[in-house]
């Protein structure tokens, strides 16, 4: 299963740490990690969310999962039927489900807002600080 998982800058750069084969664990108050299952809604929350606050980075990481194991977590739709829908994977099985990715994590997309404070590799277009991992 091809999924998709928009992160900030931070999640990113734990990402690229850990050789772009993990997502980082979630945080006490995060009892879910929902990976997205199309382009457009990562796009949407990098975009319109990552890149206008905190960091004021938003990046869409492309990865693929075994599709049984998949299979194990519901789909829930939190907007528009067949754009806004999340895989929804308990906090608790994130180590498990890592070990479950087919290959590596990549980046898709990366968007900035006006108060981005950084430097970009020009070949990547990623925060030097990422892209030298």
């Amino acid at each position: 299963m091809l999924l998709y998982r928009p992160v900030g800058l931070k999640e990113l750069e734990l990402i690229a740490e850990a050789g772009y084969r993990k997502f980082p664990p979630r945080l006490p108050e995060q009892p879910i990690f929902y990976p997205v299952l199309t382009f457009a809604y990562a796009e949407q929350i990098a975009r319109d969310w990552n890149a206008t606050s905190g960091d004021y980075a938003g990046f869409v990481t492309r990865f693929e999962i075994e599709d049984t194991y998949a299979g194990r977590f519901d789909v829930h739709t939190v907007g528009r039927q067949g754009v806004h829908d999340e895989l929804w994977v308990p906090a608790e099985e994130l180590e498990a489900f890592n070990t479950h990715i087919i290959g590596k994590i990549t980046v898709e997309a990366a968007y900035y807002g006006e108060e981005f404070e950084g430097a970009l590799d020009l070949e990547t277009n990623l925060p030097i600080s990422i892209a030298s991992k």
